[in-house]
This record gives C-alpha cells, structure tokens and sequence, in this order.
C-alpha cells in the first residue's frame, strides 16, 4: 500500500510540473502616480530592451490595463519568466476636475474621468486572475490609504504572494520605514524606479516571492 501511495504521489507530481503555467502573472498596482508604469518601464528595459509605456506627471495617465508576456528576469542565478499586467492608478473617486486642473476643457476632462474609472474596474478584475502582486507606494506618502490596505486585504485572503515596493527614495522627503513599520508582515524593497537604485535588490526579491 505504501508503494502504492508513493506512486501517486511521484505521478501526481509530474502531472502537476507537466501542465503548470509556465508564466507567474505578477500584476503592479497601486494608487496614481506612485511610479507603476516608471517600474514596468524599467522592468521590461532592463530584461528586454522595450518599454510599457508612457509616463506622465498627470494623475490618472494609465486608463487600461497593459500586458506583457514573457519578461524572463534573473537574478541570484535563477530565471523566473512573468507575464507583467501594468494597471491603472487606484482610486476610490475619480473627479473630472482633477483634469481641468492641468488644462483640459470640460468635455476631454470628463471623458478621461470615464475612462480612468473604467480602468480602476478592469484592474480590481484583474486581481482575480494573477499570481501575485507588486504593490506600489509613494514613499514621499501616507501608506495608511484605502487604496492599499484594500489591495493587501484582498492578497491576504487570497493567500496570494504580495511584494511591497517603497518607491521615489531618490526624493529627501522619502520615507520607507514607515511603509515598513505600517505593513511588517510583508516583504519590502524601497527602490527609486526613475533612478534604478537599489533595482537589483527588488530583482532578487521578485525572482524569491514569485519563483
């Protein structure tokens, strides 16, 4: 009987190994303008030599969720390939006027509005079908926001890998201790995206939380 079992088990273990996704989908969320598609940027440069997108100092900027598939990152000598979902800023209200403020006209403020709010749905979905999660924060910020506990709470009762990324400590103001001593039962690399500082760091951490 005990043979039999062990059999099971081996088999049961191939079975597993031969059809496992062969991509980890890692999502980067966060509020606006913490520095998300500036990380995918540098991600998807560094190990590929492309880019995800624009950057913008404008809230808001990323009104649709971006996939890329197959950005093999290595690190430790290891090699860990990701399908990499850059989302929308979350926000729990999206107000027309935040875009008038930078000099848009009515009707292109609140067409932006409707589709940055569009964008914050698809991403809330998007949780549903990921691996884990990079929680980008503005390390110049409160982390206490709604945004982010809401985030956490949902990979924690998922059981899902979460890594937390303090981001802009290229600015003096920065402070990722507190983003540390706010949230200590998750992981925590405080990088500057814009600058790469301290990215390999994160690499190592990536390829350990969601190999």
């Amino acid at each position: 009987m005990g043979v039999i079992k062990k059999f099971k088990k081996n088999f049961a273990n191939f079975f597993n190994k031969l059809f496992k996704k062969q991509n980890a989908r890692i999502g980067i969320y966060g509020p606006p303008n913490a520095g998300k598609t500036t990380l995918a940027n540098r991600i998807l440069r560094d190990w590929t030599g492309d880019a995800m997108g624009s950057v913008s100092h404008v809230a808001h900027e990323t009104r649709r969720a971006r996939r890329r598939e197959g950005v093999t990152i290595k690190a430790n000598g290891n090699s860990l390939t990701l399908d990499i979902i850059d989302t929308p800023g979350l926000a729990t209200k999206i107000d027309f006027h935040e875009f008038m403020e930078q000099g848009m006209d009515e009707t292109e403020s609140k067409r932006r509005a409707k589709e940055a709010t569009e964008g914050v749905i698809e991403a809330v979905k998007w949780l549903e079908n990921l691996d884990g999660v990079i929680l980008v924060m503005d390390a110049t910020e409160d982390p206490f926001t709604q945004v982010n506990v809401t985030v956490i709470g949902n990979m924690e009762a998922r059981t899902l890998p979460l890594l937390i990324v303090a981001n802009k400590v290229d600015l003096p103001e920065s402070s990722p201790s507190t983003i540390r001593d706010a949230f200590p039962q998750h992981p925590m690399v405080a990088i500057s995206a814009l600058e790469g500082k301290n990215i390999d760091t994160l690499y190592e951490e990536i390829a350990k939380r969601f190999g």
